[in-house]
């Protein structure tokens, strides 16, 4: 039983030792404003009832949107490390010697076979010493590799 509800049943023990009844008009006032009251507080607790109960069903979805952000945000975070991936593996970092600039190279840059490039901040010319480590580029890394190796088991047998 609810405080209000606590509240009308003192009253109405009041109104039962006053020996209040129905004869005169103000007794029958009491007795009805107890009962307006009687019913006012049977339907605040029906909403504090109804209360709890949504107050329980929010919690619920609320932790079931947090399940649901959680996956979805890990899906992004790969998806954001295989484009992080990609993007190293397309471009190489490298420091202007003259000005102290980073710079962001295409690799295909170097797959043209350029030693050398201009630096878009300074106008100076950033020497650079690359070795492919892809398959297949067409630089002719591989042929390199194959006669660095062939050279070694030369060596070897030595």
């Amino acid at each position: 039983m609810g405080y209000l509800s606590e509240r009308i049943s003192y009253l109405r023990g009041l109104t039962d030792g006053m020996q209040i009844g129905d004869s005169t008009n103000q007794d029958r006032l009491l007795k009805e404003i107890i009962e307006v009251l009687d019913d006012v507080a049977l339907a605040v607790e029906d909403l504090e009832d109804q209360q709890e109960e949504l107050n329980e069903i929010v919690d619920e979805i609320d932790e079931d949107l947090g399940e649901v952000e959680k996956s979805v945000y890990e899906l992004d975070d790969e998806e954001d490390d295989e484009d992080d991936d990609q993007e190293d593996d397309e471009y190489d970092e490298v420091e202007c010697p003259s000005c102290g600039a980073l710079l962001k190279i295409d690799n295909e840059i170097f797959n043209d076979g350029k030693d050398s490039i201009t630096c878009p901040s300074c106008g100076g010319e950033i020497e650079v010493d690359w070795e492919c480590d892809c398959e297949d580029c067409g630089c002719g890394c591989e042929d390199d590799k194959a006669e660095d190796k062939a050279e070694d088991k030369g060596k070897d047998k030595k």
